[in-house]
């Protein structure tokens, strides 16, 4: 008949069991111990737990049951010995030194063996070979490498390492969690970064781990995003040591890094740069200045100003040099005791041009109580206020840029109030004239009928109409017939019409005279 069990009874031996459990597995942490060593290098295996008379006592030692060492001083190895404590000493380890081995020993006069350590040897190797790539990237001189903004770009990092390996990426010793990690036996780790930023840019590092010797090494590459302006360079200038000198100003603003500028004359088909009168030359900047000498340029050359950046882009920007060209009225009238205002304009210098009045001695005139002058650029205007006759004769517009000055000359006649009444007279005659035109025109068009006639009579009816004076008449008295004389005494002279064929006529002359001669005339 069996013993009932209570709950109380079945709790205590299942506590027994536990501490039992526990006892064991702490006596087998005391006796079991894990070495890892690297292939091709040395280790050492204790032998532990020896007994009070450790120095009578000889050593062996077992890898998987199996005696790979001994004190036995007739069969000396290299590879493996056991030194006076009893412990193993392994050089040049290779993969096939893993395994469990066993310490034992034994008391000179007992041929017993007693198991003192038991411990697991493991062989790793690496990581070796680590290597990372970033494409598509550019390498510069120090070593950095830069991709464009905007591109995708790829990542990948590998190493060999036994018996495996983990694989991260950092950046700026920041983890890139959001990448899977490599592990186990995978040789590479890869991701990619999609229309990369200039926030993007840093120092990428690929660390990789041995998972059994927990050796580590990294590998670190700098990587810069670069990007070229968005806009195009911009060309300006100024005058310096006014008015001979002239600074040229080439900005390209807004690139990472800054870009390389050039000045180049466009015909001449050389830098600007080049030229020993230039203070600075091409330069890495986003800014380019370059004092040029004025003599050393002609009027509508061309210069331009070209940049290059680093990822490929280029652009430029140009203007063409003129010289000034002043222009206005030449020629100005004003009365005595009136203002007057002398304009011109002067809009086609470039670089723009410096411009003054000037009277006919050159002194330049400034603002005073007799002359205002105004200079609201691109118009300049002088004011001669209470005009007299010594204001009278030439005034100089004179504009000057780099290139060379021009003027304009302004011819200012003086006149009084009786050179008014002359141009009053003039003015009269001149309409008088036009009126005698009108008139002479009117009674020619009246007569117009009369001067027809006798254009008729002429040209085109080719009569012939002869009158002679009576006083004539012994002159043509064979020629021509007298009428009987009239009461009157007077002798009237014989008017005799005869036609004549316009084309016949002075070949027929004779014949016509002839013809009359025998003609008797009919009495009136």
């Amino acid at each position: 008949m069996g013993y009932p069990y209570t709950p109380k009874m079945i709790i205590s031996a299942i506590f027994l069991h536990v501490l039992l459990l526990s006892h064991q597995t702490e006596s087998e942490e005391q006796v079991q111990r894990y070495v890892t060593g690297e292939k091709g290098g040395n280790a050492t295996l204790q032998c532990l737990d020896q007994p009070a008379n450790a120095t009578s006592l000889l050593y062996r030692w077992n890898k998987n049951g199996v005696v790979v060492a001994t004190q036995n001083p007739s069969k000396p190895s290299e590879h493996l010995s056991i030194s006076n404590n009893g412990s193993l000493w392994i050089s040049g380890l290779l993969y096939i030194d893993e395994g469990q081995y066993e310490c034992e020993s034994q008391t000179k006069d007992d041929s017993s063996w007693q198991t003192l350590s038991n411990i697991l040897l493991r062989v790793a190797e690496g990581p070796t070979s680590v290597s990372l790539a970033i494409q598509p990237a550019a390498l510069l001189q120090n070593g950095t490498l830069f991709v464009r903004k905007g591109t995708d770009v790829y990542f990948n990092c590998s190493s060999e390492s036994f018996p495996s390996q983990n694989l991260t990426w950092t950046v700026e010793d920041l983890a890139l969690d959001s990448y899977d990690r490599a592990s186990g036996n995978n040789p590479f780790l890869e991701f990619s970064i999609s229309n990369i930023q200039p926030s993007d840019q840093g120092m990428y590092t690929c660390t990789s781990q041995n998972t059994l010797s927990k050796t580590t090494v990294n590998k670190s590459q700098e990587l810069l995003v670069y990007f070229a302006p968005e806009s195009h360079p911009e060309c300006s200038w100024e005058i310096v040591n006014e008015p001979l000198d002239v600074l040229f100003i080439c900005s390209w603003y807004g690139g990472y890094p800054v870009p390389t500028l050039d000045w180049h004359e466009v015909l001449k088909e050389h830098a600007i740069a080049k030229g020993p009168t230039v203070n600075s030359t091409s330069q890495e900047t986003e800014r380019l200045e370059v004092h040029v000498k004025g003599f050393i340029l002609d009027d509508g050359e061309e210069v331009k100003c070209i940049g290059h950046h680093v990822t490929g882009v280029e652009g430029s920007c140009s203007f063409k040099l003129k010289k000034p060209y002043p222009l206005g009225d030449p020629m100005v009238t004003a009365l005595v005791g009136s203002n007057i205002t002398l304009s011109c304009t002067e809009t086609d210098s470039l670089p723009p041009a410096k411009t003054v009045w000037m009277q006919k001695d050159k002194k330049i005139i400034n603002t005073t109580s007799k002359y205002i002058v105004s200079d609201n650029n691109p118009n300049y205007k002088l004011t001669i206020t209470s005009v007299t006759k010594e204001d009278e004769g030439i005034y100089f517009c004179h504009s000057r840029n780099p290139l060379g000055p021009k003027e304009l000359e302004v011819y200012l006649t003086v006149k009084t109030s009786a050179g008014n009444e002359g141009a009053v007279v003039g003015v009269f005659v001149s309409v008088l004239i036009i009126m005698i035109g009108i008139t002479i025109g009117v009674t020619v068009y009246s007569k117009w009928d009369r001067i027809c006639i006798g254009n008729r009579l002429d040209d085109d009816t080719g009569d012939i109409l002869s009158l002679v004076d009576s006083d004539e008449e012994e002159i043509f008295h064979q020629a021509v017939p007298q009428l009987p004389p009239l009461t009157n005494g007077y002798a009237t002279t014989l008017v005799e019409i005869h036609r004549i064929p316009s084309s016949d006529h002075e070949d027929n002359a004779d014949s016509t005279v002839q013809h009359n001669d025998q003609t008797q005339p009919e009495p009136v």
